[in-house]
């Protein structure tokens, strides 16, 4: 090929007009406004639980902040590449992390409007009911992210990968953090009134 080139070229001397550089501006492009999405899109669930669910709000979005930072240290440490799909995985799995809370919330109060239960004892009950319904929907989306890392190629296993990973993650948040916080904050006597979680 590198022959048949030169076998045409003629004996003329080229000298350089203009010279630029194209760098690979739509992926920074898009790099940049996926992650200005994310920002945008937690900022919004941050606000959202802390106008609807007030103190537990409060503790909802320390929970949101703790699986975000674990996400990321988890991602870290496993040198996973993030591409587009990748992030919008990421971004998907804060959205069920936050409908997780939401499940355990309203079953919190729940308890508490209908059995007239103390606020201690309708967290513990308001947990116990929620845990099918958050096991139930987080498995079905578990397997659907398994399906698509073994199954698929490229940017499928890439947005799979995140996917499992943020689940995980996240029902441990609800679970454990989110349970421990409350209790925390139960604990401490300082904010005994209801009506500062929501309820």
């Amino acid at each position: 090929l590198a022959s048949l080139i030169r076998g045409g070229a003629l004996p003329v001397k080229l000298t350089t007009v203009q010279a630029s550089t194209v760098g690979p501006t739509l992926g920074a492009n898009s790099l940049d406004q996926s992650i200005f999405a994310g920002v945008i899109g937690v900022a919004a669930v941050l606000v959202f639980m802390l106008v609807f669910y007030r103190g537990l709000g409060i503790i909802a979005d320390l929970a949101l902040l703790v699986f975000v930072m674990l996400d990321l240290v988890v991602m870290s440490l496993m040198n996973v590449t993030l591409t587009l799909p990748g992030i919008a995985g990421m971004i998907l799995t804060i959205g069920m992390a936050v409908d997780a809370n939401v499940i355990i919330f309203e079953r919190i109060k729940e308890e508490s409007r209908n059995m007239g239960q103390s606020l201690s004892s309708s967290v513990n009950a308001g947990f116990k009911n929620a845990m099918r319904s958050i096991v139930d929907s987080n498995v079905t989306t578990l397997i659907a992210g398994f399906v698509l890392f073994f199954m698929g190629t490229g940017s499928a296993q890439g947005f799979a990968l995140t996917l499992v990973v943020g689940i995980i993650l996240s029902m441990f948040t609800a679970v454990v953090v989110t349970r421990q916080l409350i209790k925390l904050f139960l604990n401490t006597n300082l904010i005994q009134n209801p009506k500062f979680y929501g309820i």
